[in-house]
């Protein structure tokens, strides 16, 4: 097995908290087309922490 595919999918609350911002700020970067790796299913947004550390390491969340 993929060591991603076992990774647990995490909400926008978890997401801000590893992130050290506030919910609203994610779902401001999603609505802008910020680049952050979300990903919808249903209706809510999950993500996988090791895509949110890539694209801080990448240094994209940078970009206004």
């Amino acid at each position: 097995m993929n060591e991603n595919s076992a990774e647990k999918w995490i909400n926008i609350e978890e997401a801000a908290e590893h992130l050290g911002v506030k919910p609203v700020t994610i779902r401001d970067w999603i609505r802008k087309e910020k680049g952050i790796p979300a990903h919808k299913v249903g209706r809510q947004w999950k993500f996988k922490v090791s895509e949110l550390d890539d694209w801080v390491k990448s240094g994209n969340s940078a970009i206004n």
